[in-house]
């Protein structure tokens, strides 16, 4: 079933519903015929089973068959604090980002960040939100994350909910992210992740987070690229968690 986000729906169960929004997509891509069924999200929760009514190339109309709750919603809140990356990396993490489950995406400006200042990458939001919309309705997400103004490094750093972790290549001693995880104190209910840009974070912007209360972890003996990086981050934690299917990795003391 195909999933749109369209903003303001409202009615009941056999009421018609507004396709405007996404004509154009049902009429002229998908080509959509009468007896079939969409799935239209409010962003806020809720998913609007729409059956078509009838369609031809210029209009479509449906009415509401189903109201349920959205899909596919992670309970834990993730925040991924990943410090800028060229154009085109950016834009895949924050797209595989969307597709696993990141609540909110938040791109930093570090010592060695490659794209500045924010009101660069700031021109750049109407094309993250669109790949992030694309990537929630494609997976069938029942929210669109929220994507944060670009921000300083140090400027966020103390005001990151819930666990805080740091994912640093030179973290030679420290417990790895599943391992970290384990030790937080349950339940999880939000994390927030921290990933460099491509040249790595330097050893005095690790200290000035682990002063606001960040853990570094490793992500393996390897040493990966930063968008591999984020998105393993992202994956272990969510799996740890248990919201990538099966049971949670995560156990009480």
């Amino acid at each position: 079933m195909h999933n749109f986000f369209v903003a303001g729906l409202s009615g009941g169960v056999g009421d018609a519903v507004d396709l405007s929004p996404v004509q154009h997509q049902l009429t002229r891509v998908l080509r959509v015929q009468a007896g079939e069924r969409i799935r239209l999200l409010d962003g806020a929760g809720r998913a609007f089973v729409v059956e078509i009514i009838a369609a031809d190339r210029r209009s479509v109309s449906g009415r509401i068959a189903e109201i349920t709750p959205a899909p596919a919603e992670p309970g834990v809140a993730v925040t991924l604090y990943q410090c800028a990356l060229k154009a085109d990396k950016l834009e895949w993490v924050m797209q595989k980002a969307t597709e696993l489950g990141v609540t909110t995406l938040v791109p930093l400006i570090s010592e060695r960040t490659v794209v500045r200042p924010a009101s660069a990458l700031e021109r750049r939001r109407s094309r993250w939100e669109s790949i992030v919309r694309e990537a929630a309705e494609q997976c069938g997400r029942g929210r669109l994350p929220t994507i944060a103004a670009p921000a300083d490094y140090a400027t966020v750093l103390a005001g990151a909910p819930g666990l805080r972790l740091l994912a640093w290549e030179a973290a030679t001693g420290q417990p790895g992210l599943i391992h970290a995880l384990g030790r937080a104190e349950l339940p999880v209910r939000a994390v927030s992740l921290l990933i460099g840009p491509e040249g790595g974070l330097s050893a005095a912007e690790v200290e000035l987070a682990q002063a606001a209360g960040w853990q570094p972890v490793s992500l393996g003996p390897r040493v990966l690229r930063a968008e591999t990086a984020a998105l393993a981050a992202l994956a272990i934690t969510l799996a740890a968690l248990g919201e990538l299917g099966g049971l949670s990795a995560v156990r009480p003391a």
